[in-house]
């Protein structure tokens, strides 16, 4: 998951106190306070990871599943994390991605299949970042195209649910005369906002540049999980909770639940990610 664009300092409005009430068959209701959710990269420990989930009010773990998971020795420690998840009532999503999969599709296919053969998972969770490609400078019309075209593929004979990790300005792109967000919003069944900030509310807060998603994905009838960074980040300080440390990320999240949850599309809240999260300072 990368910061970059991500990290943009904007001055954004503050969050509006009202919402407009939509919802999946009619009814849309905003997460409980305390869901949480995170990242999980890297070959962890099951047992250690689901305990720190259940402490925690982690409900999905998304998992990095790598391409070759048939035969790189993965698909053991996946099926104990599956097997305690299921124990723990947690969600266990797929997660992959990689910028070139936008020109690339095929790849991102080949993935999706692999996931799918393990009959481990929930849902497929993307972490594509378009944004990062040269390409996005060069031909950004094209490039957006391809990653919507990229997720109508993916979605195509899935089984599963997909979400995808977007940055908080996909708003303020169009493709083809529409906006880039709402055509993102028509292709998943949720998204993961990269709202990385360290503060709850206020201008350039979690809340601030989260809000556009939040009433996009009311209107749409889509969820919206807001994200929180626990990774150093030397080049932008104000984008994590590395320096602020536990306790001062669980205030500001509490407020952020509080706030938010007047969007009925509010899904909670995913840290990133569980190897920085559980060294964060107290």
């Amino acid at each position: 998951m990368s910061v970059i664009l991500a990290a943009t300092s904007l001055t954004v409005p503050a969050v509006s106190a009202s919402a407009a009430p939509a919802g999946i068959a009619g009814k849309q209701i905003a997460a409980q306070p305390g869901t949480r959710a995170m990242w999980l990269w890297g070959a962890y420990a099951p047992t250690d990871v689901i305990t720190w989930a259940s402490t925690h009010q982690v409900t999905e773990i998304f998992a990095y599943v790598p391409w070759s998971v048939a035969t790189d020795g993965s698909l053991p420690r996946l099926r104990d994390l599956h097997r305690r998840a299921m124990k723990a009532n947690i969600r266990l999503s797929a997660l992959g991605g990689e910028p070139d999969w936008t020109l690339h599709p095929e790849n991102a296919l080949a993935w999706r299949n692999a996931v799918l053969a393990t009959n481990l998972f929930s849902a497929i969770h993307l972490d594509v970042e378009p944004y990062t490609l040269p390409a996005w400078q060069t031909d950004p019309t094209g490039t957006k195209a391809k990653y919507l075209a990229l997720l109508d593929r993916m979605r195509a004979g899935s089984p599963l649910p997909i979400e995808a990790d977007v940055p908080f300005w996909y708003g303020e792109h169009k493709v083809n005369n529409r906006n880039f967000a709402d055509e993102v919003l028509k292709r998943v069944n949720a998204i993961t906002v990269m709202s990385y900030r360290d503060t709850a509310t206020g201008p350039n807060s979690i809340t601030a540049v989260s809000q556009d998603w939040l009433t996009r994905g009311t209107t749409a009838k889509k969820r919206v999980r807001l994200g929180a960074e626990t990774d150093p980040l030397p080049d932008c300080s104000y984008c994590t909770f590395a320096e602020e440390g536990a306790s001062t990320m669980r205030q500001t999240l509490s407020t952020v639940d509080t706030t938010s949850r007047t969007a009925p599309s509010y899904a909670g809240i995913a840290i990133h990610r569980y190897g920085a999260w559980r060294v964060l300072r107290p």
